[in-house]
Formats: C-alpha cells, structure tokens, sequence
C-alpha cells in the first residue's frame, strides 16, 4: 500500500468537488494492478472541516499556502519547512497537485520536490521542467470549460488513478450515522426533529465573497413566499451570520444561524427536498449529499465549472453581466445587477420546477455525468 497526498489547498467547495478524484486515489486501481492507497490530503484552513466527511481520505492536514489563503501569510522558511518535514516523516511516496483554471501547481511541486516526493502529477500551462512527472497542459489535454469535480478527476486518472467498479463519479460525503457521531447529541436530536416534522426547503443566504451574495430582503421575501405556498423552511447559516439568517427567517422560518457544525449542515442539506444558495460552499454539500439546488449564481467564475455538480438544479442570475469571469469578491458593478434582478418569484418558480421534478432544458444540459 502506497501513501499518496493530494493537495487541495482552497475553500470549502473546492475541497468538497475534489472528492471523486479523492476516490480514485484512495481505489489504487492501475494496470500494474496496485493495492487501494492511504490518501494523504493537504488543505487550507477554510477547507479542514469539509475534507473530514470526504470517502477515501485517510489523513487530513492543513497547511496555511502563502498563495492561495486570502489574508496571504508571510513566506517563511518555518513555514516551507513545516510542509517539509511533514512530508517526509509521512512517507509519502507520490502527490496528485488538483487546482483550478488560475492556479499554478509548481510552487507546491518546488516544496514536495525539495521533501522527496519522487512522482508528482499536476495540470500547468507553464513550462513544469523537472517538477511535474505527469504534466496535463490545459486548453490542449482538456478543456477548461468542464465541471471543477471532472477537472480534477481527470488529473487523478493521468496519474494513473481510477474510481471503483460501481462509483459514479458524483460528490460525495460521509452520511449519517458516521457524520453525526461527533458526539453531539443536541445537533443529532435537532436533525432527527427536523425529518419527523416533514419536508422542508433550506434557504442558505449567506456567501463568503460579497460579490456571491443575494441580497438579505430578496431571501426573506423568498421564505415568505415559499411558506404562502405550504412550504416549512429551515434558514441556515455560520455563527458570523446571525444578523442576516435572522432577518431573512423572520417570525416564522426555523433559523439554524449558528447552530450547525460542518457535519451537521450536511445532515439538514440532506433531508431538504431543495437548497436555495448561492455559488457557495454550501451548494457544493447539498450536491454531496444527493439534494437538489436552485443556486443563485453570480457569473464572477463560469457555471458551467462551478454549478452544483451531479444533482438537478436551476441557475438564475445573469451569466452575461459585466462582470462575468472577473473571479471578484466584490461586485465591480453598481447595484450588483447580475443577482439583484432575480427576483423571489423567480425563486419560487425554480423550486416548484425541482420539487415537480422539471429542472429548466438549460438546467439539464448543465448537469452531466462524469
């Protein structure tokens, strides 16, 4: 059995997409008819918590990368050598580098070099000389306009890597009971009053970047019109966001703003017959979890690479907005025109399509099985 690192160094979602390729590591399937591998996974503060519910992953360990984590730590030779030093204490024989569009795997590749790694498999544009052994050139190897989850499954199977017999190939974390055995009663004892009372739709409101962000009265109107129309719905949302889930449940929707862990929003995910989110990590773990998603998606990164992947669901926003593909965290566009002019109605239609089971013929072309 071989010890292999990934490295997903990034947030939440992009943890969260990697799991497929995650799978194939860990399955070890090769034409040298390897054995299934310990998967080593390297990330970012912001994607710890989803990388401990992902299949296939044996170790977790974070490690704050000076150029991806936003605010940027100093670059320190303490700092390069902890990634080091934990590199070649694991026994790590190989690494699978998975990055985005606009991120460059050579860094890393320098540091796992200098730490012994002897194979290393990464997508880069640039000129990779004696840092990558497996080098996919993207635009030529594979398109840039595919889902991030098929990205970085593609990456995992040029290195040799490949999903189970049986493994669709669609987003993935543990269920319950595992991911509820925290050992949080109150958390557990909240999810199964959620599923006895009946069906519920989620509305998720907040977003990291600004720019992602729906505004709070159009999420409120959204739970005033979905309870018009029967529907009990669950507000979500981190402890930083008490204000906004606050204001958008009102009187009468069960805000959960700071009460759910990780592993606990995955279970409430779960049992929603919808999720109304941004482009967001969220949206990422309802996918994960087998739910269906109206994601109000600011075309600041393309959908077609970012949409929840794998599930039906509905993309409102203007894609064609100015400020399309700009990858901002705040809108450079006064009055936020590309999700301010969807509107609550709109919403409610999305959701009564998916709840029909009716997801838009533009919908449906976006959701593709890897």
């Amino acid at each position: 059995m071989s010890r292999v690192l990934v490295a997903r160094l990034d947030c939440m979602g992009d943890v969260i997409v990697s799991g497929p390729a995650l799978r194939a590591v860990a399955n070890g399937t090769r034409p040298d008819g390897s054995c299934p591998n310990d998967v080593v996974l390297l990330c970012g503060p912001e994607g710890t918590a989803a990388a401990e519910l992902l299949p296939g992953v044996t170790e977790v360990h974070t490690w704050s990368c000076p150029w991806i984590v936003t605010p940027a730590p100093a670059v320190t030779a303490g700092l390069a050598d902890a990634l080091v030093d934990f590199v070649r204490s694991s026994r790590i024989d190989e690494a699978v580098i998975l990055t985005s569009f606009h991120q460059s795997p050579l860094p890393l590749a320098m540091l796992l070099r200098l730490a012994g790694v002897r194979r290393i498999t990464g997508a880069s544009t640039d000129y990779a000389g004696s840092l990558l052994d497996v080098r996919l050139k993207p635009g030529e190897d594979f398109p840039e306009d595919q889902a991030e989850a098929v990205r970085a499954l593609g990456i995992a199977r040029a290195a040799g890597f490949g999903l189970p017999q049986g493994d669709d190939g669609r987003l993935r974390v543990e269920r319950t009971p595992h991911h509820l055995a925290s050992g949080d009663l109150a958390s557990d004892a909240l999810v199964r009053d959620l599923s006895s009372e009946g069906p519920y739709v989620v509305v998720h409101p907040g977003a990291a970047a600004p720019a992602r962000a729906w505004p709070a009265l159009h999420h409120a109107a959204t739970v005033e019109l979905l309870e018009a129309c029967g529907h009990r719905v669950v507000v979500t949302g981190g402890p930083a966001e008490a204000s906004l889930t606050a204001t958008v449940a009102g009187p009468s929707a069960l805000n959960l703003g700071g009460r759910t862990s990780l592993r606990t929003l995955a279970a409430v995910l779960e049992g929603a017959a919808v999720v109304v989110t941004g482009n967001t990590g969220p949206a990422h773990l309802a996918a994960a979890v087998g739910t269906p998603v109206v994601c109000l998606f600011s075309p600041v990164v393309p959908a077609i690479r970012w949409a929840p992947y794998g599930v039906p669901i509905e993309v409102l926003g203007d894609q064609e907005a100015p400020c399309k593909d700009t990858r901002a965290r705040t809108c450079p566009v006064p009055g936020h025109p590309c999700l301010s002019s969807v509107t609550p109605e709109q919403v409610l239609d999305a959701v009564k399509r998916l709840l029909g089971g009716v997801p838009s013929l533009t919908t449906r072309r976006k959701v593709r099985n890897p």
